[in-house]
């Protein structure tokens, strides 16, 4: 994952090899045994979005998590151009490593238009400034880890605003599951719409899962889960930048048959709600390795 915003930036600035046929890097010191998920999703979505030039944008995107990636070589991404409409564009994107697809995305682009109009209310939240900052937490969980958290994800600035778990009693269920957390690019981004587009569906899959296990008293890092992305979905509704604040409102409806599913809104400081993601993912109890 990128240690800074440049880092960042070229990560998603993916090669083209062919017509429809891109070439996405890896992070130059990340020493996570498999590609973070996020990472392909954001590197699918610059893909697609390159091949489509007639004025659309994206609005959505659902994407399948099939294997894990190996952070030791690039990744290939395969366009298949569906549909050019006048209003809307599809495009199925494949990602390719070792001669095996590890992740499948469709994504649909529209013109802009003019509509109806309502969204939710940006729920009453502490501001940022207010929040924790993640590496603070980072550092107080484990003091030895908060380099290896810069290197990995300073990129980024993330204040976690907390979830709704009862003091007294961290492992007892309290519905509706809550976890809300401030973030940003950690320095300016382009004017590019694009850009922060695919930086935002990098981040999307930072913290999402782990509201799934909120009710359990536990988090995606402990020993005691085995976590992985299933899939993934993001609906785009309103311009956004990822170089200001925006809050990540998760919540996680279900968990069941060691799968968990968590949705998210996700709004500016100002109260514009401007995507909506989903995922289910794995949170399978670990077990012992001799049990395996």
């Amino acid at each position: 994952m990128p240690a800074s915003v440049n880092e960042l930036v070229d990560l998603l600035q993916i090669e083209q090899l062919e017509v429809n046929l891109f070439r996405g890097g890896q992070p130059k010191a990340s020493r996570l045994p498999r590609v973070f998920g996020g990472q392909v999703a954001g590197q699918a979505v610059s893909a697609a979005q390159r091949t489509v030039t007639d004025g659309k944008h994206l609005h959505s995107l659902h994407a399948y998590f099939i294997l894990g990636g190996d952070p030791s070589i690039p990744i290939i991404y395969d366009v298949e151009s569906v549909r050019d409409g006048r209003s809307f564009a599809t495009r199925r994107v494949s990602a390719r490593q070792h001669g095996e697809v590890i992740f499948y995305m469709t994504a649909s682009f529209q013109r802009d238009e003019e509509g109806w109009d309502h969204q939710d209310v940006l729920p009453p939240t502490p501001g940022p400034e207010e929040a924790t900052s993640m590496l603070d937490l980072v550092k107080y969980i484990s003091p030895d880890g908060a380099e290896q958290w810069k290197r990995e994800w300073g990129g980024f600035d993330m204040r976690y605003v907390g979830d709704p778990r009862p003091e007294d009693d961290a492992t007892r269920p309290y519905y509706p599951v809550v976890q809300r957390m401030w973030f940003r690019a950690s320095d300016a981004l382009p004017d590019d719409p694009e850009l922060h587009r695919a930086a935002f569906t990098y981040y999307s899959d930072f913290s999402l899962l782990g509201a799934a296990l909120v009710p359990h008293g536990l988090v995606i890092s402990s020993p005691k889960v085995q976590p992985a992305s299933l899939d993934h979905v993001v609906w785009f509704h309103r311009p956004f930048r990822v170089d200001e604040w925006l809050l990540y409102d998760q919540s996680s409806p279900s968990a069941s048959g060691a799968r968990g599913l968590s949705t998210a809104r996700v709004f500016t400081q100002d109260g514009a709600l401007v995507a909506t993601v989903a995922q289910e993912g794995l949170i399978r109890p670990a077990k012992p390795r001799d049990e395996r």
